[in-house]
């Protein structure tokens, strides 16, 4: 008896979805777990820290900043210039540019502050570069006092909040203060910033001119060398940008080397391999095999020998042409991968 029509239909169907099994080799996802803050304990010593020298083989297209929430707070007393100020601003502006700005990349925010403490803006307020641009080129110095201990309480109690826009600490998202001061705290900084410190926000301290040194290395975070920031003038703080963009910046594990036969996923400062859709994971966990096409052979009840051996010769040949995809698949990438490496 020749096969029915119906069974050459269903060979037909599942010889057309296995053709599109190559189509959907790219499409890929992946859902990056990123960096923890910084460990709590914390010790004190006095002394300048050594210049940090900035690596421009670090400073490449494969570096990008690490999500964050980041907040900075900003010194606006009497000994701050109007002129100087504004240079202020400018860093800020720069540091935005630098960084992967957006709801689920890095949300900023600023606190102003002298004898008084003002939020300018908060984590969840903008989520774009230009409304924060905006935003910083409204900001207005406070004019007195130095009441650095303060701005760093309210940072923790109002800003680096879930309600004020941080992320959850589930999420694993680092939470960055960066304080830039040219004076002398006028309140108690070491007790606020080590409590700053043990709820898990890291802390970076810029002095410019006046800045006294010892209270910059109370607030900081450890290690001193990496956390303390020291300008002579407001009028070269600019320069510090690239200086922080080395530190914030996150070098994809995936962009620099993998192993991985199909799809690379970063994974809080490492990576784990996935496969292309028709494809399992093997034991090693890094290359992938073709998941195997089972064809469900249904005995026929009137026993017809010729249908059951189309059954069989299609099951053959879908695994076959599996075979072969599979190994154009691999072609395919390894010549993509050397033409990468050229």
């Amino acid at each position: 008896m020749k096969p029915s029509v119906g069974s050459l239909m269903s060979g037909a169907a599942l010889l057309l979805l296995l053709s599109g099994v190559r189509a959907t080799f790219h499409l890929h996802g992946g859902d990056p777990h990123l960096m923890a803050a910084q460990s709590h304990a914390q010790t004190r010593h006095n002394g300048r820290p050594p210049a940090r020298t900035l690596n421009p083989a670090k400073l490449d297209s494969q570096c990008r900043s690490r999500p964050l929430d980041l907040v900075f707070i900003i010194d606006s007393s009497r000994s701050v210039r109007p002129v100087e100020f504004e240079k202020v601003k400018t860093f800020l502006a720069d540091m935005v540019d630098t960084l992967d700005v957006g709801t689920d990349a890095t949300r900023v925010a600023v606190i102003n502050y002298a004898s008084t403490v003002k939020i300018e803006f908060l984590l969840k307020d903008h989520s774009s570069k230009m409304d924060m641009k905006k935003a910083i080129s409204r900001i207005e110095p406070l004019a007195t006092g130095t009441m650095t201990g303060l701005a760093i309480k309210t940072a923790v109690s109002d800003a680096f909040t879930e309600q004020s826009g941080a992320r959850p600490r589930s999420r694993n998202i680092s939470k960055v203060a960066i304080i830039v001061t040219d004076g002398r705290p006028q309140d108690q900084v070491e007790e606020v910033s080590a409590a700053a410190r043990a709820s898990g926000i890291e802390i970076y301290a810029v002095g410019v001119d006046r800045a006294d040194m010892q209270s910059l290395q109370l607030m900081a975070s450890l290690p001193l060398d990496d956390h303390v920031f020291y300008v002579e003038t407001y009028g070269v703080i600019e320069k510090l940008t690239s200086k922080f963009r080395e530190t914030l910046c996150g070098l994809d594990p995936c962009a620099t080397g993998h192993d991985c036969e199909h799809v690379c996923v970063n994974s809080n400062a490492s990576y784990y391999c996935k496969c292309r859709n028709g494809f399992t994971l093997n034991v090693d966990k890094k290359t992938c095999s073709p998941k195997e096409v089972k064809v469900e052979v249904v005995e026929d009840p009137c026993k017809c020998e010729a249908r059951l051996a189309f059954q069989k010769q299609a099951q053959a040949a879908i695994q076959q042409l599996a075979a072969k995809l599979a190994d154009v698949s691999g072609r395919i990438d390894r010549l993509e991968n050397a033409v990468g490496r050229g």
